[in-house]
């Protein structure tokens, strides 16, 4: 656990919690508060308020069920189900993903916002660690606005005409592969459904540069499931989301958790990208997701 008074505290202002800034960048520690039981609307105000303004929030040592975790999330609003991932069986608002010792393969291993595929995707994203190995695993986290805020004026100028398309059944996946076949290829730890089965939209346009509904700050909204420009070619596309990928993720834009048993990261996807370090093969993790239903990008 990182140590407290190494933290950069914010807690001023606050009275039911503390929060003690992880970065430069984004990203805080809560403490004072056990989410196993239930909220005040005053503690609630004050996590809301934390969220807005760090982007990413954690919480260490927390002993949830699946019930408390779920009344939780239902604080923050409506529980989105995910239209291919297998649910924790008798609860379907809960994502268990598991890589064991004999897999390679680590989901959410790429810079992402989750569901950026979808017409109105997930608001936001909460992790709650049950299996941790000793060493790796990290999360790490990137803050978009600064992303957007140190682009050229000229650069800020072009791209807020642009829309951008986000698919979410590519073959610009890592493995070169769509949905289908790597759930047919065996590749994953996840079952996975034929997106022909599920009723969701797999390919949408959004903004790339996005303007967040609470805070009115822009960010740029780019990940991997960015494929190219809406009315371009991926000829022309490629070189500008490549370097909005790098720049995005420039160390000085980002945050690294490092996860215990008991962990619960909970980030923005409205401003903020994420992406799981898939550093230790031969060791089991298991960790619990639930996602937050959005609105529509602007």
């Amino acid at each position: 656990m990182p140590d407290s008074a190494a933290l950069n505290s914010t807690s001023q202002g606050y009275q039911t919690i503390e929060v003690h800034r992880l970065a430069g960048a984004l990203g805080a520690e809560i403490s004072g508060v056990n989410l196993s039981e239930p909220l005040s609307d005053e503690t609630f105000e004050e996590l809301h308020r934390a969220f807005l303004e760090n982007q990413m929030i954690y919480f260490r040592d927390q002993d949830l069920t699946p019930e408390q975790y779920i009344a939780f999330a239902n604080r923050w609003g409506d529980i989105h189900l995910h239209p291919f991932n297998k649910p924790l069986d008798g609860h379907p608002e809960i994502i268990e993903m598991t890589k064991r010792e004999t897999d390679t393969f680590a989901h959410g291993a790429r810079w992402h916002s989750d569901q950026m595929y979808t017409p109105q995707p997930a608001m936001a994203t909460m992790l709650y660690g049950r299996e941790i190995p000793p060493a790796g695993g990290d999360t790490m986290f990137s803050n978009l606005y600064l992303g957007y805020e140190a682009l050229s004026d000229g650069m800020k100028a072009m791209l807020g005409t642009l829309k951008a398309v986000n698919n979410g059944d590519s073959k610009k996946h890592a493995t070169g592969m769509t949905r289908a076949e790597r759930a047919a290829a065996g590749t994953g730890q996840i079952p996975q459904k034929d997106p022909s089965e599920v009723n969701i939209q797999t390919i949408t346009s959004h903004p790339i540069i996005r303007t967040h509904p609470e805070t009115g700050r822009r960010a740029v909204y780019v990940g991997s499931h960015t494929e190219r420009f809406d009315g371009m070619t991926d000829e022309e596309s490629d070189p500008i989301i490549k370097y909005l990928m790098e720049h995005t993720h420039r160390p000085e834009f980002t945050c690294r958790v490092r996860w215990d048993v008991g962990t619960l990261v909970f980030w923005d996807n409205r401003c903020c990208q994420h992406c799981a370090i898939n550093d230790y093969n031969g060791q089991r993790r298991r960790v619990q997701k639930i996602t937050i239903s959005g609105d529509t990008p602007f």
